[in-house]
């Protein structure tokens, strides 16, 4: 098995990879099975990596997964909806091996969210610094993607707290998406001087990709259906929690597609060199979104999709089939879907 994710750069994925925008994929084969909440995967190097939500980034070679535990320095917590989420390889990831990983952390009753910087330690993973502390938690709603960027810097995603005031303060760092340098810093040209934000008016983003031609894309939960996808512009404000759907209003952003009083429950999401591939909780499907707006089904899965992965050998998803709402029996598995 070969995999190639571009140099560890998420969504800048070559246009010959995978599948015409027509199309639908034709077969689906478990790959890896007795996955126990997986959140998010990356590829480098002939290697799967795949987070798991209890705290664990395992490397999967097409053969055996090697779950490593991440060792961090405020520790992670695992509950419900929060815990070790997203992963980012660094530009650099094949010579530094360096990570970024999200996760939550504190107590039930005091929830925060960190971005961290980690690298193989033997059979952990180890913390070697914090890029960004203090973001709101929440039992359900935490964002939780990272990702690189063409342009070299590091987006993150993360969620409205369930506090109808913050997607909408440029001071808190609740229902956005930020951008740092990879050492965490803030970017001289982000839209608001001296902070990390770089949109707002967000509800619970958990997918971000870019096209081929560097526009970046983010999908997020609604409420009560009208989940979204959003074509981000630098400083842009998309509404939450003062718009959903086809409302309007000044110097607000309408989304760029969303589900109507229906529910995608929306996770990750990639780019395929011609349409965005979303990962679709609630469908059991992986959806394909036009840079036009226009939304399909690319395959019915049939199982709750949290993450999509692109490369030369075809589309890889996870699945967690347990929702965070409730407890039950895990079923997860890496899934590829070929031609």
């Amino acid at each position: 098995m070969t995999i190639d994710p571009a140099k560890g750069v998420r969504g800048l994925i070559l246009a010959a990879l995978l599948l015409p925008a027509a199309q639908p994929v034709a077969a689906q084969e478990e790959v890896l099975a007795g996955l126990d909440y997986p959140w998010d995967i990356e590829a480098a190097e002939g290697r799967i990596y795949i987070t798991e939500k209890a705290g664990t980034l395992g490397i999967f070679d097409g053969e055996r997964l090697d779950r490593l535990p991440v060792q961090t320095s405020a520790p992670i917590l695992n509950d419900r909806g929060g815990g070790l989420m997203g992963l980012a390889l660094t530009p650099d990831f094949a010579s530094s091996g360096r990570v970024v990983l999200y996760h939550h952390t504190g107590t039930p009753q005091a929830r925060e969210n960190r971005v961290i910087e980690a690298v193989r330690d033997g059979d952990t993973w180890r913390e070697t610094r914090v890029l960004l502390d203090g973001i709101p938690g929440h039992p359900l709603y935490n964002g939780g993607r990272v990702a690189f960027g063409p342009d070299g810097m590091l987006y993150v995603t993360t969620g409205w707290t369930e506090n109808r005031e913050r997607p909408q303060d440029p001071d808190s760092l609740a229902g956005k998406i930020l951008r740092l340098t990879p050492d965490g810093a803030v970017p001289e040209d982000n839209p608001f001087e001296g902070s990390p934000v770089w949109s707002l008016g967000h509800r619970n983003p958990q997918g971000i990709a870019w096209s081929g031609d560097g526009t970046l894309y983010a999908a997020e939960h609604g409420q009560s259906g009208h989940d979204e996808v959003n074509r981000i512009e630098a400083g842009g404000n998309y509404g939450w929690p003062l718009i959903q759907g086809d409302e309007t209003g000044d110097g607000l952003t309408a989304p760029l597609a969303h589900s109507g009083g229906r529910t995608w429950a929306p996770s990750g999401l990639a780019w395929d060199g011609d349409r965005l591939l979303l990962a679709s909780l609630r469908s059991g499907a992986v959806l394909s979104v036009s840079t036009g707006g226009d939304v399909g089904t690319a395959h019915d899965a049939g199982e709750r999709i949290r993450d999509v992965l692109v490369t030369e050998d075809g589309l890889w998803a996870i699945t967690t089939n347990r929702s965070p709402r409730r407890d039950g029996p895990s079923r997860d598995r890496l899934i590829r879907f070929t031609r």
